[in-house]
């Protein structure tokens, strides 16, 4: 006896694209060498995904503070459509994405705490 599924299509996961629309994700998520640009050792996009609150704001102004202390040459995007922070796999906000990937969540980080993210070596 064979199962079928009906009415149900098969789940396809679909990498975050990359904040510029160039260069942006391969298929296995990782960012390709041209994105934005940049090479893959700096940084290309940092993102803050929240739901709109205090706590959520407070980080995204943290993390402005950082990118333009550290002087690079990006824009921080805040994203508080749940639809979009979904794809990003963030149960918990406020939650920061360099690069594609996400590099802290649930809690709001300093300026300075974000700047040593931003150092990171991965990022």
């Amino acid at each position: 006896m064979a199962l079928f599924n009906f009415g149900k299509k098969k789940e396809e996961k679909k990498a975050p694209a990359c904040c510029c629309g160039g260069g942006g994700t391969q298929a296995d998520g990782e960012v390709s060498a041209s994105c934005c640009g940049a090479p893959t050792d700096g940084i290309c996009c940092v993102k803050v995904l929240g739901a709109g609150c205090k706590s959520c704001h407070e980080q995204y102004e943290n993390a402005k503070a950082a990118v333009k202390a550290l002087d690079l040459p990006v824009e921080v995007e805040y994203i508080t459509d749940m639809e979009k922070v979904m794809e990003y796999g963030v149960m918990s906000m406020p939650a920061i994405v360099v690069n594609e990937q996400v590099v802290s969540m649930g809690k709001v980080l300093k300026a300075a705490d974000v700047e040593k993210l931003l150092r990171k070596p991965e990022c």
